[in-house]
């Protein structure tokens, strides 16, 4: 008995190795994001995704684009929402922490930069600059700067996602401690911005 495989479009084909791949960093972490992984994921040859990315750096670059994309996307759609409602700072924290922690995006970006790929944290970075200008296209920002707000948030989600955990717990802090901080950071920039 021979099992055929339904046939995908290359733009099918793509998606579904990124799907796999995404489940894999949440799964298992970053060193477990390989071709051959993947492949055996999606019932694909090493050849086909090969074919697709060129390299497993080269799947590690869209699997970084395509997260930071849809990230970037939710983060920006909240942002829009809170400025027609009253500014919700802790769901634009939680939609960043959550990117970073458990969407896998601290782990790969960390996992990137240890093994000397650089280049494919460039779609993360790209996303959220796009994201930096679209917010600020339409919105007066006194004080500390947007891009300042970013940076801080970004690095301390980053940070959580990494040591989060282990360093509340030697601190006898709260796990949720770091995006209490981030919020109250984010709502004493616009505070100061009604001044």
């Amino acid at each position: 008995m021979s099992i055929t495989r339904r046939r995908l479009s290359p733009g099918e084909s793509r998606d579904a190795a990124l799907d796999a791949a995404r489940a894999l960093l949440i799964e298992a972490g970053p060193q477990a994001v390989t071709l051959k992984a993947v492949a055996a994921r999606i019932g694909r040859t090493h050849a086909n995704l090969l074919h697709h990315f060129g390299s497993a750096a080269g799947l590690q670059k869209a699997l970084a684009a395509s997260i930071a994309e849809s990230v970037t996307a939710n983060i920006g759609a909240a942002i829009l929402k809170s400025r027609e409602t009253d500014h919700n700072s802790r769901e634009v924290v939680d939609l960043t922490f959550d990117a970073f922690d458990k969407e896998g995006a601290g782990a790969l970006a960390s996992w990137m930069i240890l093994s000397g790929n650089r280049d494919a944290l460039d779609p993360i970075l790209d996303a959220i600059h796009r994201l930096v200008d679209m917010i600020g296209k339409d919105h007066a920002h006194n004080g500390q700067s947007l891009q300042e707000e970013t940076l801080h948030l970004v690095l301390v989600a980053l940070g959580d996602a990494l040591l989060g955990g282990p360093m509340a717990k030697a601190l006898g802090l709260p796990r949720e401690k770091a995006r209490e901080l981030a919020t109250n950071a984010l709502n004493s920039a616009h505070l100061h911005l009604r001044d």
